[in-house]
């Protein structure tokens, strides 16, 4: 049998677990991480609300590049579950305030500018946080959290090229965009290329 086969046996015997989600979560979640290991050390995962009778169950590669094939054979390799939507990778979301330690970043005061890129085949990302420093490891992380919110873990990976996060004072700033607009200029670049070829 496969990791993949394997995954989704286990899966199918505790779908009602994973479906109603009640009791002991943060045992019942690290019940699913060892068995996602098995497949690949980087998967991970998300569980969306009940809608519709169904609960949206997303295999993410936790931003790891290396890991993306193994997602999609996970997900190829899913049987039907009348309860569950498997989705391959983080969607996009509306981005919301984001709360990481002591970092406290409201999407309002987040800006973005769209750049040219050494691959031609991807977009540079010029992010602007409040009170960026670059001391801190952790307004990268905030960085990139609101990234795959707007974005989308997929196309991060795969179209974004270099990421520059600074702060409100840095001298590119003029001009910049709110991120709520980034994906519709982000879908608009690649739109425009696609049609000039």
């Amino acid at each position: 049998m496969s990791k993949e086969s394997a995954f989704w046996n286990w899966f199918s015997l505790n779908e009602a677990r994973y479906f109603e989600l009640e009791g002991d979560l943060e045992a019942c979640f690290d019940a699913l991480s060892e068995e996602l290991c098995k497949v690949h050390p980087d998967l991970t995962f998300e569980f969306g609300p009940v809608e519709d009778g169904r609960r949206e169950f997303v295999v993410s590669a936790g931003g790891h590049r290396e890991a993306f094939e193994a997602v999609f054979s996970l997900c190829e390799a899913s049987p039907d579950l009348a309860r569950f939507e498997i989705r391959r990778f983080r969607p996009r979301r509306d981005p919301m305030d984001i709360k990481y330690g002591d970092l406290h970043i409201r999407t309002s005061d987040v800006y973005f500018h769209l750049v040219e890129d050494e691959d031609p085949e991807k977009v540079g990302v010029l992010l602007f946080l409040p009170g960026y420093s670059e001391q801190r490891a952790d307004f990268r992380q905030v960085g990139y959290l609101f990234l795959d919110e707007v974005l989308g873990e997929y196309d991060v990976e795969t179209k974004v090229g270099f990421i520059d996060m600074l702060g409100h004072d840095s001298r590119y700033f003029s001009g910049a965009s709110p991120i709520a607009s980034m994906a519709a200029d982000f879908d608009a670049v690649f739109a425009l290329r696609n049609r000039d070829g």
